[in-house]
């Protein structure tokens, strides 16, 4: 069944809600239980069983900055990965609310990309804004999974 703006908004609505649970579980229950729930997040939202990845993560550089395997990816998102010795923990950052401002998005058959901005706001209420691309394959049972995932912060010209 090909993949419809129905089926983009709600995959980007579990990454969202996702990171926003990886922050809630690390402030509560410590980073075990985070590296727990962000690792089977990451198997139900991203496309390693497809293949390898294209993930630029917002804040990351040198030889680390493209992340192609989970191992990476979860690094990111919870640090505490001593191959990854710059990763703090995106996921960790207290995260409360997430909105997603569509730039515009591509769909043909079983491929889908959206790109856009996201806002996550913190528990102070701080906001960070991002650039995102996220491309999605639809996997034999129909479920899109992230296979390109880039983030940047906005130029500032």
């Amino acid at each position: 069944m090909p993949i419809s703006e129905k089926d983009v908004s709600e995959a980007r609505q579990a990454w969202g809600e996702g990171l926003i649970e990886i922050s809630k579980i690390f402030e509560a229950d410590g980073i075990k239980k985070a590296n727990s729930l962000a690792s089977k997040l990451l198997d139900d939202l991203y496309g390693f069983d497809l293949g390898s990845i294209l993930f630029k993560p917002t804040l990351s550089g040198g030889q680390k900055t493209f992340r192609n395997d989970k191992e990476g990816t979860l690094s990111y998102f919870v640090g505490h990965n001593p191959k990854f010795p710059n990763d703090s923990g995106f996921g960790l950052k207290y995260w409360r609310e997430v909105q997603f401002d569509t730039a515009n998005i591509f769909i043909e058959e079983t491929v889908a990309m959206w790109m856009g901005w996201v806002t996550l706001v913190d528990k102070n209420g701080d906001i960070t804004k991002v650039d995102k691309s996220w491309g999605y394959k639809q996997d034999s049972s129909g479920n899109l999974k992230i296979v390109l995932h880039h983030s940047s912060l906005p130029y500032e010209g």
